[in-house]
C-alpha cells in the first residue's frame, strides 16, 4: 500500500494548498491512503466542524492531533462523525481514542497519535503506551503500523524510534513545524524527527512574526495569528508499505510558485 502523511496544516493557507494540489499529488503517485495532522486547521489553534469537512473534501481519510487539539470545542462532537484521533497517551477518560485499524488495498493499517512530554500538556507515558498498544496490535495480527508523534523535543521522537524501528512501518514527528533532515529507513521502520509545517513558509512557524518577534523581546506573550498573504508550502511523505515494513519512501516539498523539491529517504543499512 502506499500512504501519505503531511504535518501540520496551518490555518487558511495550508488549507489553501491542500486545495490546491493534494488531489493532484494523491492522483499522480497513486496513493491510497492519506493521513494529516488537523491541530492547527483553524486559524492555528483546533479545527472547527467546517474545516474538517473542507479538508475531508481535498483527500484526506484520517488525521491526527496533539496539545492543540481541544483548542475548539466542537472537537467532541467530530470524534463521533469523523476519522479524527487525538494523543493515545491521554488519560483513557478523555473522548476520542489515539489508535485505529482500517481497511487499505486488502490489507490493514493501525494509525497511532501519540503526544511527547517536554513542554506538553500532562499525559500518560508516551513510551509505555506506545510499546503496550504496539505488542497489542501485533497480537491481533496487524503489522503496518504509522505513528504521529506528537513531540516537542528531538529526542524524544529518536528515543521512540529506537525504541520501536523494526517493529512499526512509520515514526514521523510533528508538532514543532520546522522540517528535519534525517528522513530514513531502519530495519523497516520509516523515520523522520518533524514533518514541518504546511502553510505560511515566510514568517514563523506559520504564524505572523508580530506577536512572536514581541515575545522574544519582552517576554509577554501575546495572540499568535496566521497571515492573510504569505508564501505558502504543502510538506508531505509518501511510504510504500508492505507486511509491516516501508519499502521506500520519499518527501514532496509543494510551493506555491510551482516549484516542487522531492527526495528519497535514506536506508539504514542493517
Amino acid at each position: 500500500m502506499k500512504i501519505a502523511f503531511i504535518g501540520d496544516i496551518v490555518g487558511r493557507p495550508g488549507r489553501e494548498m491542500l486545495k490546491e494540489y493534494l488531489p493532484k499529488i494523491k492522483k499522480e503517485y497513486e496513493v491510497d491512503f492519506v493521513i494529516a495532522n488537523y491541530e492547527n486547521v483553524s486559524h492555528g489553534f483546533g479545527m472547527t466542524p467546517k474545516n474538517a469537512n473542507e479538508i475531508v473534501s481535498y483527500g484526506i481519510d484520517c488525521m491526527t492531533g496533539g496539545n492543540h487539539s481541544w483548542d475548539k470545542k466542537e472537537i467532541k462532537t467530530l470524534f463521533n462523525t469523523h476519522e479524527i484521533l487525538r494523543p493515545h497517551n491521554y488519560p483513557d477518560s478523555v473522548e476520542g481514542t489515539g489508535c485505529k485499524v482500517y481497511d487499505i488495498a486488502g490489507e490493514k493499517l493501525a494509525v497511532l497519535n501519540l503526544m511527547g512530554h517536554y513542554s506538553m500538556p500532562y499525559c500518560d507515558n508516551a513510551f509505555s503506551n506506545a510499546k503496550n498498544t504496539v505488542e497489542s496490535l501485533h497480537r491481533d495480527g496487524i503489522k503496518n503500523i504509522f505513528i504521529d508523534f506528537h513531540a516537542e523535543a528531538t529526542s524524544e521522537k529518536r528515543g521512540m524510534m529506537m525504541l520501536l524501528q523494526g517493529k512499526v512501518s512509520a515514526i514521523i514527528g510533528t508538532h514543532t513545524h520546522v522540517s528535519t533532515d534525517d528522513f530514513q529507513i531502519s530495519q523497516g521502520t520509516a523515520y523522520l524527527s518533524d514533518m514541518g509545517l504546511t502553510g505560511c513558509r515566510d514568517n514563523i512557524i506559520g504564524m505572523d512574526k508580530k506577536a512572536p518577534l514581541k515575545q522574544f523581546f519582552t517576554g509577554l506573550k501575546s495572540h499568535f495569528d496566521v497571515p492573510k498573504k504569505c508564501k505558502k508550502i504543502l510538506q508531505m511523505v509518501i511510504l510504500e508499505i508492505n507486511d509491516g515494513k516501508c519499502l521506500s519512501a520519499f518527501k514532496i516539498k509543494q510551493f506555491d510558485d510551482g516549484r516542487i523539491i522531492k527526495s528519497d529517504a535514506w536506508t539504514e543499512e542493517d
